[in-house]
């Protein structure tokens, strides 16, 4: 767990395991950044990176879905974030694996959740 006063300050507001559980995400998401770093024709061209990347998208989501089992009300304070969106998305790649697309898994790791993780990153750290 990161240190300082900031990161106290939101441990306050939204308890200790919800921030445990954001933390958890922005790992997932660093993980994310990473695969994606090593660009489409990589995902389009290797069956493995697109299985990491929904693992990534389920790891994300549940650690979403743990935020929000706390009760910390995180997800309502800023629903700009969309992590209701995230949470569904794991479920339907978990759950419904046969209907997958993988140009909408490669669209989210891309472009939807650096956003969504500097959102988070910016909020527990302040």
């Amino acid at each position: 767990m990161r240190q300082g006063s900031e990161e106290g300050d939101a441990i306050v507001r939204y308890g200790e395991r919800a921030v445990q559980s954001l933390e958890d995400l922005l790992e997932h998401g660093e993980a994310a950044a990473r695969l994606v770093a090593r660009g489409k024709d990589a995902y389009d061209a290797d069956e493995m990176l697109r299985y990491a990347a929904e693992d990534l998208l389920i790891r994300a989501g549940e650690a979403v879905n743990r935020v929000d089992k706390a009760g910390s009300g995180f997800i309502d304070d800023y629903p700009a974030l969309e992590l209701r969106k995230l949470k569904d998305t794991r479920n339907v790649i978990a759950h419904g694996y046969d209907i997958v697309d993988a140009e909408i898994v490669w669209t989210i790791l891309a472009v939807h959740l650096p956003r969504v993780l500097l959102g988070v990153g910016r909020i527990i750290s302040t």
